[in-house]
């Protein structure tokens, strides 16, 4: 098996993952995945797709990732990861899809509209 390389996307957050055999090494842009994200919960949210589907250590993962914040991309390298493993072994879409990881989030901040206060996005409500 060569590198399998898909694309995860959450917010405007947009991870090119690359997925290889090898020791279960994580590289985001460079850095360790420990120390690219500051807290366990993200790392936890990148590893997840490898718990599910109990193959944690037996693949290396390279990420490319630009846009949003931390969580957004946290959260993008994990769809990414979760389609690249179920092209790798399509019995892992058995533990991925339940789990929700195969499916693109696609809620994003609702734009400024012209003559609102600072930031509000709706104009008031009004029954009449």
């Amino acid at each position: 098996m060569s590198i399998v390389h898909k694309i995860g996307r959450r917010k405007t957050s947009v991870a090119r993952v690359y997925v290889k055999p090898g020791a279960g090494n994580i590289t985001i842009n460079g850095r360790d995945a420990k120390e690219y994200f500051n807290t366990e919960m993200l790392v936890y949210k990148v590893n997840q797709p490898f718990l599910l589907t109990e193959t944690v250590g037996q693949y290396d993962v390279t990420v490319n990732v630009f846009g949003g914040g931390i969580t957004g991309q946290a959260e993008a390298i994990r769809l990414g990861v979760s389609r690249a493993l179920c092209e790798i072994n399509e019995e892992n879409r058995l533990a991925l899809k339940p789990a929700g990881l195969l499916t693109r989030d696609a809620r994003m901040v609702e734009r400024k509209k012209p003559g609102q206060k600072k930031a509000r996005k709706r104009f008031q409500f009004s029954k009449r």
